[in-house]
């Protein structure tokens, strides 16, 4: 069970976000240049990750398109692995901070180091060391990997952190993935009644500024605009989620959400999970996201590493 009394560093986020922002402007975002994008399509779906950013997600739209439906305005912008773990006496800007391993790199923009890159037309793996993001030191006793496959109109991406530390952290509230999205997305919607896949309606909020909490006990949510068109998130291991809405001007707005659940870096410790994406309208992410939540196994997969 969540803990909503938990002073994480997922809520600081949201709470320090104009600040540092503000001082970082857009031309800096990662993935300029032509050449540090890698895409994948299949016909129905355009996905495109930056190598400069650890492979981290930052282009997704239809097949055909050039509506990019996520937002990548820095290096923390992006579908991606972030983690949290101990207070380490770090600041991002002028914030206290705690370990902070980014799959994309830094909040200066620094580059991490990309191990792998394999790339078809509609498949991707790439393994990744990541940077602090305060501090914007490698942490080398991570690894981070992830496998996408587009499979007709869903994105199905397998998500993989290993942790070669020697030291134990507590628990605190981890992002499954992080997901921001273009701000035209306003819209959240989910299910948060007590009968999940009996058709009972959606609700629909308009987050504010600062991390808001909810059950989702149909592990799906979406962002969607005023046509009712947007973005699905599905992670079958995970029942509530955190997001907001930062409206600061230009390319920083933005919509966020992240499935979340609680552990601590462990010595040894290797966490994955799947999480899924659909374009669409809302009835029909529900359909689909139906039977990929009832055939998956529930928990995300915590084990040692051998």
């Amino acid at each position: 069970m969540m803990l909503r009394s938990d002073k994480s560093m997922i809520a600081a986020l949201s709470l320090f976000a104009g600040a540092a922002l503000g001082a970082f402007a857009a031309d800096k975002a990662p993935g300029v240049e032509d050449s540090d994008w890698v895409f994948l399509e299949n016909g129905e779906l355009r996905l495109g990750v930056i190598k400069s950013a650890g492979a981290g997600i930052g282009f997704l739209s239809r097949s055909g398109s050039e509506e990019n439906l996520l937002n990548y305005y820095d290096r923390g912008r992006l579908i991606q692995q972030s983690y949290y773990g101990d207070a380490d006496g770090s600041k991002w800007v002028d914030k206290p901070w705690c370990l902070n391993p980014v799959q994309g790199g830094d909040y200066k923009n620094a580059i991490p180091q990309l191990l792998q890159i394999d790339v078809d037309t509609d498949k991707l793996y790439a393994k990744s060391i990541p940077l602090h993001w305060a501090t914007g030191e490698e942490l080398d006793d991570f690894t981070l990997e992830q496998w996408i496959v587009l499979k007709d109109d869903l994105v199905h991406v397998k998500f993989r952190m290993t942790y070669e530390g020697d030291e134990t952290h507590a628990p605190r509230h981890q992002e499954m993935p992080a997901v921001f999205l273009d701000s035209s997305l306003s819209d959240l919607v989910f299910y948060e009644g007590s009968s999940p896949w009996t058709e009972e309606a959606l609700s629909t909020k308009q987050p504010g500024q600062k991390n808001e909490y909810f059950d989702i006990p149909e592990s799906w949510a979406a962002f969607v605009d005023e046509k009712g068109e947007g973005v699905g998130v599905c992670v079958p291991s995970a029942s509530q989620i955190t997001c907001y809405r930062f409206r600061g001007g230009a390319n920083s707005d933005c919509s966020y959400l992240a499935p979340i659940t609680t552990f601590g870096f462990r010595p040894g410790m290797i966490f994955e999970y799947d999480a899924y994406f659909l374009i669409g309208k809302t009835d029909e992410m529900r359909r689909r996201f139906e039977p990929l939540i009832k055939a998956a196994n529930p928990q995300p997969k915590e084990e040692p590493k051998k």
